[in-house]
């Protein structure tokens, strides 16, 4: 089954794969590899225009949508 994910607010709209594409740049930028993202939890919060995230259950951020 394909799925889209899409949170829209005030005028704007935010698909789910592009902030896990964020994030997952932000991982490896940092000098991890994608193989050892085991878990990833994004909590969007529009009214902050950003999503937080926590990354194997102890690396925690945040990124502008």
């Amino acid at each position: 089954m394909k799925t889209s994910f899409y949170v829209g607010y005030a005028g704007k709209q935010v698909e789910e794969k592009v902030v896990i594409a964020k994030v997952k740049e932000l991982w490896v930028a940092d000098g991890n590899k994608i193989k050892d993202l085991k878990t990833l939890n994004l909590y969007v919060k529009p009214e902050e225009n950003a999503a937080y995230y926590v990354i194997n259950e102890n690396v925690s951020g945040k990124i502008e949508l």
